[in-house]
């Protein structure tokens, strides 16, 4: 393990995947931190966002440990730069949701719940766009959302249809 401090008096008694993430939360979280709240201006999500690296660390412990402390904090950066990525995903969906909503007139508006729900389904297709190839994300959202045929879905991606085909979305 790659701790630096030899005054760590209290040491988990549990497993060393437990001990590994007890010594990364003591040796990084402060600077974790500090690198996510510049990253993302704003004290409260990086505390969350921290706070969840550590979180998934212990649900799903590296598959090795590191050698030094570089390697730790570069795991830990990594790690969290897909979740501010994930993080701005999420608001951008969200922004868009309102922007949607606040066009609708009152009385055509759904209901909280109703909102909620829509919600959480346009992050579920969200994440799965994100972990698409490119074209194939792409492909996705017109025939799905425009409708469009899968020659027109090939024309406007400048691919077969026979690939688009092969997406599997038309």
């Amino acid at each position: 393990m790659c701790s630096t401090d030899s005054s760590k008096d209290i040491v988990p008694t549990a497993d060393s995947a437990m001990q590994q993430v007890y010594f990364l939360y003591s040796d990084h979280h402060d600077w974790l931190y500090s690198w996510l709240r510049h990253r993302l201006g704003n004290a409260a999500d990086a505390a969350d966002l921290a706070h969840d690296a550590f979180l998934r660390l212990i649900i799903k412990p590296a598959p090795r440990g590191f050698a030094n402390f570089g390697e730790a904090r570069a795991y830990l950066r990594t790690m969290a730069q897909g979740m501010c990525i994930n993080l701005w995903h999420r608001r951008e969906i969200e922004r868009a949701w309102l922007d949607t909503l606040a066009a609708w007139p009152e009385a055509l508006a759904p209901s909280p719940e109703r909102q909620v729900m829509v919600l959480e389904a346009l992050h579920e297709i969200g994440t799965m766009l994100l972990d698409l190839p490119p074209k194939a994300a792409r492909a996705f959202l017109m025939a799905a959302a425009c409708q469009m045929t899968d020659k027109e879905v090939a024309e406007a991606l400048g691919v077969s249809s026979r690939m688009v085909r092969k997406y599997g979305f038309p």
